[in-house]
C-alpha cells in the first residue's frame, strides 16, 4: 500500500484525478471502478476539465459505480445514477450504454446482484476502482461486519450511515434502508485500487485502515492485502498516522519512473 500525504484538500484531489486521467490516456479502452460521495465531486470536476481543456477522450471507456440505493428510480436526485450524471457523465464524452450502475429498482434483486459481477468479468475486470471511505471504515456500503469474500449484494443500511446520508434528502425519511453494493472481494479484484480520503473528521478511521488489523470490524483494511493501492491524503486526515513522516520520505525519494502523475 501507497500512502500519498498531500499539503492541502485541493492537491489531493488533483493527483486522484491524474492518476485516473493518466490510466484513460495510457488505455484508452480503460474499465473504471467509480464512487460516489462529497468527497468525489471535486474528483469529476476535474476530470470533466481535463476533458474539456487537455482532450480526454472518454469515447471508449466503461464505468462500473460501486453501488446504489434500492427502490429509488434512476431520475430521482438522490439514486447515484442521478449523481454520476450531474457530477461526471453528462459533462464528458462517455457512451452512456458504457456507463454501468446495479439497477436498485430490479424486481429479481439476487438476479441483479449476479448480473453485475458477469458485466464486469464480462468486460474484462475493473482497472482502477476508485475509491472513498465511510466513517466506520467501509467501502462501497460494505458495512462493518461485511464478509470480506462478500460479492455484489443487498446489504442493510447502518443506523450511523442512515444518519450520514439522511440529511441529504429533502425528506430524510425517504432515505432507503438498503442497497445494493459491490462485495469486498469484487472491490479487491480490480487491478489498482485508488483511494481518497481528506477532512479532518476521516483521521482517526484513516489511521485505523491503513496501520491497525485487517478486520471485518474495518472493512477498507482488506486494502492491505491488495498488491497495488494508492492512498492519497490531505494533511488533515492524515493526522493520526504514527509512520506519517515514513510516507512522506518514501513518497519524495521515489525513483523518477515511480512518480505519481501530478
Amino acid at each position: 500500500m501507497e500512502v500519498v500525504i498531500q499539503t492541502s484538500k485541493k492537491r489531493a484531489e488533483e493527483l486522484a484525478a491524474a492518476i485516473i486521467a493518466q490510466q484513460i490516456s495510457e488505455k484508452p479502452a480503460s474499465t473504471l471502478g467509480l464512487a460516489t460521495g462529497r468527497t468525489m465531486e471535486p474528483v469529476y470536476a476535474e476530470l470533466a476539465r481535463h476533458h474539456k481543456d487537455d482532450g480526454l477522450d472518454f469515447t471508449k471507456v466503461c464505468s462500473f459505480n460501486l453501488d446504489e440505493y434500492i427502490g429509488l428510480p434512476p431520475d430521482h436526485k438522490e439514486s447515484y445514477r442521478y449523481y454520476m450524471n450531474e457530477m461526471l457523465f453528462d459533462h464528458i464524452n462517455i457512451k452512456a450504454g458504457n456507463t454501468h450502475l446495479p439497477d436498485g429498482m430490479a424486481d429479481n434483486i439476487e438476479e441483479e446482484c449476479h448480473n453485475y459481477e458477469r458485466k464486469i468479468h464480462a468486460n474484462g475486470g475493473i482497472d482502477i476502482q476508485l475509491l472513498g471511505i465511510g466513517r466506520s471504515g467501509h467501502v462501497g456500503f460494505n458495512e462493518p461486519m461485511s464478509s470480506l469474500s462478500s460479492r455484489t449484494r443487498i446489504k442493510t443500511l447502518t443506523k450511523s450511515t442512515f444518519e450520514q446520508n439522511g440529511p441529504l434528502f429533502d425528506d430524510p425519511s425517504e432515505m432507503p434502508m438498503h442497497a445494493l453494493t459491490m462485495g469486498v472481494a469484487t472491490i479487491m479484484e480490480a487491478r489498482y485500487c485508488l483511494m481518497l480520503i481528506t477532512g479532518s473528521e476521516k483521521a482517526e478511521i484513516t489511521a485505523k485502515f491503513i496501520e491497525g488489523p485487517i478486520t471485518s470490524m474495518v472493512t477498507a483494511s482488506i486494502l492491505q492485502m491488495h498488491p497495488k493501492v494508492t492512498v492519497i491524503l490531505d494533511e488533515d486526515a492524515a493526522a493520526n498516522l504514527t509512520m506519517k513522516e515514513y510516507y512522506s520520505w518514501v513518497y519524495d525519494n521515489k525513483p523518477g519512473w515511480q512518480n505519481l502523475h501530478d
